[in-house]
């Protein structure tokens, strides 16, 4: 008897995982620390290290298409000086 196994998928580095949604990986760290976003802290100290599934962010902003800001004062339009 075999069974199939799904694939885990693997986790990955601010980053990359910004460069999946074409944002800056400060902006990333933001949005998961607020939880706008999915993402996987590690450790318990002040510096902890964070990590993503692609698909978690994908199906995230996929659901949050013409919704409300999650993270105040995000709604204001940018003005260049």
């Amino acid at each position: 008897m075999t069974e199939t196994q799904t694939p885990i998928e693997r986790f990955v580095d601010p980053i990359t995982a910004a460069q999946f949604l074409s944002i800056r990986p400060r902006r990333l760290l933001e949005l998961a620390r607020a939880q706008a976003l999915p993402g996987h802290p590690i450790g318990q100290g002040k510096r902890r290290v964070w990590r993503f599934r692609l698909s978690e962010l994908a199906a995230s902003v996929s659901s949050g298409v013409n919704s409300t800001p999650a993270v105040p004062g995000s709604q204001k339009a940018r003005t260049k000086r």
